[in-house]
């Protein structure tokens, strides 16, 4: 999607039309959509012609989309996992590594970033109750693997609302509860992490409208993504109306819910009384 993006304001720079594009590389129109939404994968050939079609002639430049080619046609990590990713969320943990920023909201459960193993594998095993045990660590294991973007050098800033009900609801029990809520304590002192609480006090509010992920990406790089998952699929928004309108959504979260410096504070309290 990030090459994709790139090539489209190309395009669009030289006021070019998606049939002068496909002509190009010998291909429809669908297909240069295709290519900028991030839909099918790239030939180096392919990108290489565009870049010239577009006037992109410096080298540099050309070898800077070249290489972010190869890394789009390299499988990530977490394609080790195909057996147990559903087609449709494939592309959001694409997403996910690639993002500058993550905010989000969870009605139900705490966000699947500041989950403890055994709060993750409690969950899974509900939602999965035929599931072998081998699946389910192999489930737990990607959703571990997906916390790497808090750890690494330059880690994504984590910007989550959590409904207090999430946190009182005793997924595993109330051991493995307590340690879910110390580890969001831990996580709400990290300076990139920002944990807030929607009391039960704030009523229905902004939050009756479920759960969100809204994802933003290095400047320039792509446009916002809005991630709503459903049991068996899944929405990619990314049309300026959808994303504002849930960008507000958001924001009104973030206005109703306890200060992040009162986040601790909650935390502890839920804590003393699980």
């Amino acid at each position: 999607m990030l090459v994709g993006a790139q090539l489209r304001r190309l395009r669009e720079a030289r006021n070019i039309s998606s049939e002068e594009a496909g002509e190009a590389i010998r291909a429809s129109p669908s297909k240069i959509s295709r290519l900028e939404l991030g839909r099918t994968g790239f030939k180096r050939r392919d990108v290489a012609d565009l870049m010239t079609l577009y006037g992109v002639t410096e080298d540099a430049e050309r070898e800077a989309l070249l290489a972010l080619v190869e890394q789009a046609n390299a499988p990530g990590w977490w394609h080790a996992y195909a057996d147990v990713v559903p087609a449709w969320s494939d592309a959001y943990l694409g997403l996910e590594q690639a993002a500058s920023l993550i905010r989000c909201y969870d009605a139900q459960f705490v966000p699947e970033l500041l989950q403890t193993e055994d709060y993750a594998r409690a969950l899974i095993r509900a939602g999965h109750a035929e599931a072998s045990e081998a699946e389910i660590e192999r489930r737990v294991e990607l959703r571990m693997g997906r916390r790497h973007l808090l750890r690494r050098p330059e880690p994504v800033s984590l910007w989550v609302v959590v409904d207090e009900a999430a946190l009182r609801r005793r997924v595993g029990g109330t051991e493995v509860m307590r340690a879910q809520l110390r580890h969001l304590i831990e996580a709400a002192e990290l300076g990139h992490v920002t944990v807030q609480v929607l009391p039960f006090a704030a009523g229905a509010g902004a939050g009756a409208t479920g759960s969100a992920v809204i994802l933003r990406f290095p400047e320039g790089e792509l446009s916002d993504i809005v991630y709503l998952e459903q049991p068996t699929g899944a929405l990619y928004l990314d049309k300026p109306a959808d994303v504002e309108r849930h960008w507000h959504i958001m924001n009104r979260l973030g206005m109703e819910a306890e200060r992040p410096d009162a986040t601790v504070a909650v935390l502890r309290r839920v804590l003393a009384e699980t």
